[in-house]
Protein backbone atom coordinates (compact mmCIF):
# COMPACT_ATOMS: atom_id res chain seq x y z
CA UNK A 1 0.00 0.00 0.00
CA UNK A 2 1.58 3.30 -1.16
CA UNK A 3 1.91 6.23 1.78
CA UNK A 4 -0.96 8.30 -0.28
CA UNK A 5 -3.74 5.39 0.15
CA UNK A 6 -3.20 5.01 3.96
CA UNK A 7 -5.46 8.14 4.35
CA UNK A 8 -8.47 9.45 3.79
CA UNK A 9 -8.50 12.49 1.51
CA UNK A 10 -12.10 13.87 1.07
CA UNK A 11 -12.07 14.84 5.41
CA UNK A 12 -11.18 17.80 7.52
CA UNK A 13 -8.12 16.97 9.38
CA UNK A 14 -6.59 19.48 12.58
CA UNK A 15 -4.05 21.31 11.10
CA UNK A 16 -3.11 23.01 14.13
CA UNK A 17 -4.24 24.75 17.53
CA UNK A 18 -5.98 28.27 16.45
CA UNK A 19 -2.92 29.43 19.21
CA UNK A 20 -0.51 27.83 17.48
CA UNK A 21 -1.04 29.95 14.28
CA UNK A 22 -0.24 34.03 15.18
CA UNK A 23 -0.83 37.54 13.14
CA UNK A 24 3.29 37.15 11.74
CA UNK A 25 4.70 33.85 11.96
CA UNK A 26 4.79 31.57 8.97
CA UNK A 27 3.85 28.08 10.43
CA UNK A 28 5.01 25.00 8.64
CA UNK A 29 3.10 21.34 9.53
CA UNK A 30 3.78 18.03 7.75
CA UNK A 31 0.21 16.74 7.03
CA UNK A 32 -0.31 13.53 5.09
CA UNK A 33 2.64 13.19 3.40
CA UNK A 34 2.92 16.95 2.19
CA UNK A 35 4.52 20.45 3.79
CA UNK A 36 1.81 22.65 4.26
CA UNK A 37 2.67 26.62 5.43
CA UNK A 38 -0.06 28.25 7.09
CA UNK A 39 -0.05 32.10 7.98
CA UNK A 40 -2.98 34.66 8.96
CA UNK A 41 -3.77 37.33 6.45
CA UNK A 42 -4.54 40.70 7.82
CA UNK A 43 -7.88 40.18 8.73
CA UNK A 44 -6.70 37.39 10.88
CA UNK A 45 -8.17 34.88 8.90
CA UNK A 46 -6.16 31.24 8.68
CA UNK A 47 -4.77 30.41 4.98
CA UNK A 48 -3.05 27.47 3.65
CA UNK A 49 -0.92 26.70 0.86
CA UNK A 50 1.90 24.13 -0.14
CA UNK A 51 4.85 24.98 1.75
CA UNK A 52 6.79 24.79 -1.69
CA UNK A 53 8.29 27.42 -4.07
CA UNK A 54 6.91 26.48 -7.33
CA UNK A 55 10.35 27.78 -8.68
CA UNK A 56 13.46 25.46 -7.01
CA UNK A 57 11.05 23.93 -4.38
CA UNK A 58 12.55 25.99 -1.44
CA UNK A 59 10.08 25.50 1.45
CA UNK A 60 7.96 29.03 1.81
CA UNK A 61 8.26 28.95 5.45
CA UNK A 62 11.53 29.76 5.18
CA UNK A 63 11.16 32.98 3.60
CA UNK A 64 9.34 36.41 4.93
CA UNK A 65 5.62 38.37 4.93
CA UNK A 66 5.40 41.55 2.48
CA UNK A 67 1.98 42.51 3.25
CA UNK A 68 -0.56 39.36 2.41
CA UNK A 69 2.19 37.59 0.05
CA UNK A 70 4.93 35.08 0.78
CA UNK A 71 8.34 36.05 -0.25
CA UNK A 72 10.06 32.91 -1.25
CA UNK A 73 13.59 32.63 0.94
CA UNK A 74 15.85 31.65 -2.41
CA UNK A 75 14.94 33.98 -5.18
CA UNK A 76 12.68 36.31 -3.88
CA UNK A 77 8.89 35.76 -6.12
CA UNK A 78 6.27 36.49 -3.95
CA UNK A 79 2.97 34.44 -4.08
CA UNK A 80 -0.36 35.77 -2.54
CA UNK A 81 -2.54 33.82 -0.21
CA UNK A 82 -3.96 32.02 -3.65
CA UNK A 83 -0.96 30.78 -4.61
CA UNK A 84 -0.71 33.38 -7.11
CA UNK A 85 3.18 34.69 -8.19
CA UNK A 86 2.30 38.23 -7.66
CA UNK A 87 6.42 39.38 -7.84
CA UNK A 88 9.16 38.32 -9.77
CA UNK A 89 12.33 40.32 -9.64
CA UNK A 90 14.07 38.71 -12.34
CA UNK A 91 14.50 39.91 -15.90
CA UNK A 92 11.34 41.38 -17.30
CA UNK A 93 9.01 40.62 -14.20
CA UNK A 94 6.65 38.59 -15.73
CA UNK A 95 4.13 36.82 -13.80
CA UNK A 96 2.70 33.00 -14.48
CA UNK A 97 -0.90 32.84 -15.32
CA UNK A 98 -3.09 31.33 -12.17
CA UNK A 99 -2.39 29.93 -9.47
CA UNK A 100 1.17 28.19 -9.18
CA UNK A 101 0.81 27.14 -5.38
CA UNK A 102 -1.91 24.64 -4.40
CA UNK A 103 -4.32 25.89 -1.68
CA UNK A 104 -5.85 24.08 1.17
CA UNK A 105 -9.13 24.99 1.88
CA UNK A 106 -9.37 25.74 6.34
CA UNK A 107 -11.99 26.26 8.64
CA UNK A 108 -11.35 27.34 12.05
CA UNK A 109 -13.86 25.81 14.99
CA UNK A 110 -13.77 24.43 18.29
CA UNK A 111 -10.16 26.22 18.75
CA UNK A 112 -8.40 24.23 16.44
CA UNK A 113 -8.06 25.39 12.48
CA UNK A 114 -9.31 21.97 10.29
CA UNK A 115 -7.70 21.46 6.58
CA UNK A 116 -9.00 19.81 3.61
CA UNK A 117 -6.64 17.83 1.53
CA UNK A 118 -8.53 16.83 -1.26
CA UNK A 119 -8.25 17.61 -4.71
CA UNK A 120 -11.94 18.10 -4.64
CA UNK A 121 -13.67 20.80 -3.29
CA UNK A 122 -14.46 20.91 0.23
CA UNK A 123 -17.25 19.79 1.86
CA UNK A 124 -17.93 21.32 5.17
CA UNK A 125 -20.49 19.13 6.14
CA UNK A 126 -18.23 16.23 6.71
CA UNK A 127 -16.83 18.32 9.39
CA UNK A 128 -18.19 16.72 12.70
CA UNK A 129 -19.61 18.77 15.52
CA UNK A 130 -17.85 18.97 18.46
CA UNK A 131 -19.68 22.82 19.64
CA UNK A 132 -19.54 21.70 23.51
CA UNK A 133 -16.25 22.58 23.45
CA UNK A 134 -16.99 25.70 23.13
CA UNK A 135 -19.75 26.61 25.45
CA UNK A 136 -19.08 28.15 29.01
CA UNK A 137 -16.44 29.92 31.17
CA UNK A 138 -13.06 30.42 28.47
CA UNK A 139 -11.33 28.47 31.41
CA UNK A 140 -13.09 25.67 31.69
CA UNK A 141 -11.74 24.27 28.01
CA UNK A 142 -8.15 23.28 27.42
CA UNK A 143 -5.97 22.74 24.28
CA UNK A 144 -3.30 21.29 23.54
CA UNK A 145 -0.73 19.40 20.93
CA UNK A 146 1.54 16.40 20.93
CA UNK A 147 3.65 14.10 18.29
CA UNK A 148 4.63 10.73 18.26
CA UNK A 149 6.58 8.56 16.06
CA UNK A 150 3.57 5.98 15.20
CA UNK A 151 1.56 5.06 12.90
CA UNK A 152 -1.86 7.67 13.41
CA UNK A 153 -4.17 4.30 13.83
CA UNK A 154 -2.27 2.82 16.82
CA UNK A 155 -3.26 6.29 18.67
CA UNK A 156 -6.83 5.71 17.16
CA UNK A 157 -6.70 2.06 18.87
CA UNK A 158 -5.15 3.90 22.11
CA UNK A 159 -8.37 5.73 22.73
CA UNK A 160 -11.00 3.33 21.28
CA UNK A 161 -9.97 0.80 23.74
CA UNK A 162 -9.76 2.05 27.34
CA UNK A 163 -8.91 -1.29 28.94
CA UNK A 164 -5.63 0.09 29.79
CA UNK A 165 -6.33 2.94 31.91
CA UNK A 166 -5.63 0.29 35.10
CA UNK A 167 -1.97 -0.75 33.46
CA UNK A 168 -0.85 2.20 31.84
CA UNK A 169 -1.94 5.10 34.04
CA UNK A 170 -1.75 6.77 37.44
CA UNK A 171 -3.89 6.87 40.85
CA UNK A 172 -5.40 10.05 39.22
CA UNK A 173 -7.65 8.18 35.86
CA UNK A 174 -7.29 4.35 37.49
CA UNK A 175 -10.68 2.23 37.65
CA UNK A 176 -9.84 0.66 40.66
CA UNK A 177 -9.42 -2.86 38.25
CA UNK A 178 -13.79 -2.14 37.37
CA UNK A 179 -12.82 -1.30 33.70
CA UNK A 180 -10.98 -3.81 32.72
CA UNK A 181 -13.50 -7.09 33.13
CA UNK A 182 -16.42 -4.93 31.50
CA UNK A 183 -17.39 -5.79 27.65
CA UNK A 184 -18.13 -2.42 26.33
CA UNK A 185 -20.67 -1.84 24.88
CA UNK A 186 -20.59 -1.14 20.84
CA UNK A 187 -22.93 0.99 18.61
CA UNK A 188 -22.60 1.85 15.24
CA UNK A 189 -24.24 4.49 12.60
CA UNK A 190 -23.60 5.39 9.16
CA UNK A 191 -20.96 7.66 10.11
CA UNK A 192 -19.17 6.83 13.68
CA UNK A 193 -18.35 3.93 15.72
CA UNK A 194 -18.81 4.17 19.98
CA UNK A 195 -17.98 2.13 23.03
CA UNK A 196 -19.39 2.46 26.44
CA UNK A 197 -19.19 1.54 29.77
CA UNK A 198 -20.95 2.19 32.80
CA UNK A 199 -19.64 0.85 36.42
CA UNK A 200 -19.38 1.99 39.99
CA UNK A 201 -15.89 2.58 41.76
CA UNK A 202 -14.46 3.52 45.30
CA UNK A 203 -13.04 5.98 45.78
CA UNK A 204 -14.33 7.87 42.66
CA UNK A 205 -12.06 8.41 39.67
CA UNK A 206 -9.47 10.59 41.13
CA UNK A 207 -10.41 13.78 38.46
CA UNK A 208 -13.44 13.85 39.87
CA UNK A 209 -13.89 12.21 43.34
CA UNK A 210 -12.84 16.30 45.12
CA UNK A 211 -15.80 16.99 43.33
CA UNK A 212 -18.03 15.14 44.14
CA UNK A 213 -20.64 15.28 47.81
CA UNK A 214 -18.65 12.47 48.99
CA UNK A 215 -15.24 11.68 47.81
CA UNK A 216 -14.33 8.80 49.18
CA UNK A 217 -17.12 6.94 48.50
CA UNK A 218 -18.55 4.75 45.41
CA UNK A 219 -19.66 6.38 42.75
CA UNK A 220 -21.53 5.61 39.54
CA UNK A 221 -19.27 6.46 36.20
CA UNK A 222 -20.12 6.29 32.23
CA UNK A 223 -17.56 6.46 29.62
CA UNK A 224 -18.00 7.15 26.10
CA UNK A 225 -15.95 7.12 22.96
CA UNK A 226 -17.27 8.06 19.44
CA UNK A 227 -14.72 7.96 16.53
CA UNK A 228 -15.84 9.74 13.07
CA UNK A 229 -13.83 9.87 10.05
CA UNK A 230 -11.01 10.20 9.43
CA UNK A 231 -9.32 10.24 12.89
CA UNK A 232 -11.85 12.00 15.75
CA UNK A 233 -12.48 10.29 18.62
CA UNK A 234 -14.75 12.16 21.62
CA UNK A 235 -14.94 10.53 24.60
CA UNK A 236 -16.98 11.68 27.26
CA UNK A 237 -16.89 10.98 30.97
CA UNK A 238 -19.00 11.46 33.81
CA UNK A 239 -19.40 10.78 37.65
CA UNK A 240 -22.53 10.80 40.05
CA UNK A 241 -23.56 9.75 43.56
CA UNK A 242 -26.49 8.75 44.69
CA UNK A 243 -29.85 8.71 42.32
CA UNK A 244 -28.54 11.75 40.50
CA UNK A 245 -28.54 11.50 37.14
CA UNK A 246 -25.18 11.91 35.58
CA UNK A 247 -26.52 15.03 33.66
CA UNK A 248 -26.08 16.32 37.05
CA UNK A 249 -22.82 14.68 38.03
CA UNK A 250 -19.14 15.71 37.14
CA UNK A 251 -18.30 15.23 33.42
CA UNK A 252 -15.94 15.98 30.78
CA UNK A 253 -16.06 16.12 27.06
CA UNK A 254 -12.94 15.72 25.29
CA UNK A 255 -11.47 15.48 22.21
CA UNK A 256 -8.84 13.49 20.73
CA UNK A 257 -7.79 14.30 16.99
CA UNK A 258 -5.15 12.33 14.92
CA UNK A 259 -3.63 14.15 11.95
CA UNK A 260 -1.07 11.86 10.06
CA UNK A 261 2.61 13.50 9.42
CA UNK A 262 3.35 10.79 7.39
CA UNK A 263 3.21 7.21 7.69
CA UNK A 264 5.79 6.98 10.43
CA UNK A 265 4.47 10.36 12.25
CA UNK A 266 1.14 11.33 13.89
CA UNK A 267 0.01 14.81 15.20
CA UNK A 268 -2.17 14.49 18.39
CA UNK A 269 -4.47 17.34 19.36
CA UNK A 270 -6.71 17.20 22.05
CA UNK A 271 -8.68 19.48 23.36
CA UNK A 272 -11.32 19.27 27.42
CA UNK A 273 -14.02 20.78 28.23
CA UNK A 274 -15.33 20.56 31.83
CA UNK A 275 -18.23 21.28 34.03
CA UNK A 276 -16.49 21.93 37.52
CA UNK A 277 -13.79 24.09 38.50
CA UNK A 278 -14.47 26.11 35.10
CA UNK A 279 -13.25 29.23 36.25
CA UNK A 280 -10.24 28.09 37.44
CA UNK A 281 -7.38 29.30 35.25
CA UNK A 282 -4.46 27.12 37.27
CA UNK A 283 -6.58 24.13 37.62
CA UNK A 284 -7.23 23.83 33.68
CA UNK A 285 -3.29 24.42 33.41
CA UNK A 286 -2.82 21.11 35.55
CA UNK A 287 -5.43 19.75 33.82
CA UNK A 288 -3.36 20.33 30.54
CA UNK A 289 -0.57 19.17 31.52
CA UNK A 290 -1.79 15.96 32.87
CA UNK A 291 -2.58 15.30 29.58
CA UNK A 292 1.04 15.39 28.41
CA UNK A 293 2.39 13.73 31.25
CA UNK A 294 -0.27 10.91 31.19
CA UNK A 295 0.58 10.35 27.20
CA UNK A 296 4.15 11.54 26.74
CA UNK A 297 5.61 9.18 29.77
CA UNK A 298 2.75 6.36 29.78
CA UNK A 299 0.86 5.77 26.69
CA UNK A 300 3.07 7.25 24.51
CA UNK A 301 6.61 5.33 24.92
CA UNK A 302 3.93 1.58 24.69
CA UNK A 303 2.73 2.90 21.58
CA UNK A 304 5.85 3.83 19.99
CA UNK A 305 7.82 0.71 21.41
CA UNK A 306 4.80 -1.17 19.54
CA UNK A 307 5.24 0.82 16.22
CA UNK A 308 9.17 -0.28 16.58
CA UNK A 309 7.95 -4.24 16.74
CA UNK A 310 5.53 -3.98 13.83
CA UNK A 311 7.57 -2.12 11.61
CA UNK A 312 6.32 -1.75 8.62
CA UNK A 313 4.05 -4.77 8.49
CA UNK A 314 -0.07 -4.12 8.14
CA UNK A 315 -1.82 -4.35 11.84
CA UNK A 316 -4.10 -7.49 10.58
CA UNK A 317 -0.96 -9.13 8.56
CA UNK A 318 0.53 -9.93 11.73
CA UNK A 319 -2.62 -11.80 12.79
CA UNK A 320 -3.07 -10.09 16.21
CA UNK A 321 -4.55 -11.79 19.01
CA UNK A 322 -7.50 -9.67 19.36
CA UNK A 323 -9.67 -9.88 23.04
CA UNK A 324 -13.63 -8.64 23.89
CA UNK A 325 -11.64 -4.98 24.50
CA UNK A 326 -10.97 -4.50 21.30
CA UNK A 327 -14.38 -4.93 19.36
CA UNK A 328 -14.40 -1.45 18.59
CA UNK A 329 -11.09 -0.22 17.81
CA UNK A 330 -11.06 -3.11 15.09
CA UNK A 331 -14.12 -1.79 13.92
CA UNK A 332 -12.76 1.63 13.29
CA UNK A 333 -9.93 0.23 11.81
CA UNK A 334 -11.79 -1.93 9.66
CA UNK A 335 -14.09 1.33 8.33
CA UNK A 336 -11.53 3.63 7.84
CA UNK A 337 -9.73 0.72 5.44
CA UNK A 338 -12.79 0.31 3.50
CA UNK A 339 -13.01 4.25 3.05
CA UNK A 340 -10.10 4.97 2.29
CA UNK A 341 -10.35 1.74 -0.60
CA UNK A 342 -13.57 3.23 -1.43
CA UNK A 343 -12.15 6.79 -2.13
CA UNK A 344 -8.90 4.91 -4.23
CA UNK A 345 -11.72 3.12 -6.50
CA UNK A 346 -13.54 6.62 -6.76
CA UNK A 347 -10.80 8.18 -8.06
CA UNK A 348 -9.51 5.21 -10.31
CA UNK A 349 -13.52 5.24 -12.03
CA UNK A 350 -13.87 8.93 -12.31
CA UNK A 351 -12.77 8.99 -15.86
CA UNK A 352 -15.74 6.57 -16.94
CA UNK A 353 -18.64 8.31 -17.57
CA UNK A 354 -21.58 7.37 -15.35
CA UNK A 355 -18.96 5.28 -12.85
CA UNK A 356 -18.23 7.49 -9.83
CA UNK A 357 -21.63 7.97 -8.42
CA UNK A 358 -22.38 3.95 -8.51
CA UNK A 359 -19.48 3.21 -6.59
CA UNK A 360 -19.32 5.90 -4.25
CA UNK A 361 -23.03 4.27 -3.53
CA UNK A 362 -21.65 0.96 -3.17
Amino acid sequence: MSASSLYLKRAWYVAALSSEVDATQLFHRRILGMSVLIFRNAQGEAVALQDRCPHRFAPLSMGSRVGDAIACPYHGLRFDAGGHCVHNPHGRGQLPRGQVVRGFPLIERHGFIWIWMAEEAADPALLPDFSPLDRGHANGVGHTYMKLPVDYRLILDNVMDLSHVDYVHGEIITTRGQLSPLIPQVEETENSVSASWDYSQTPPIGIFAPFLPRPEEAARHSIRVTWTAPANIQLSIAAAQDDAPFEQGISQYDLHSCTPGDENETHYFFATRRNHAEEDGDYNAFKTAAMHAAFETEDGPIIAAAQREMGSKDFFDLKPMLLSNDLAAVKVRRRLQRAVELEGAVELEGATPGRTDRAARR
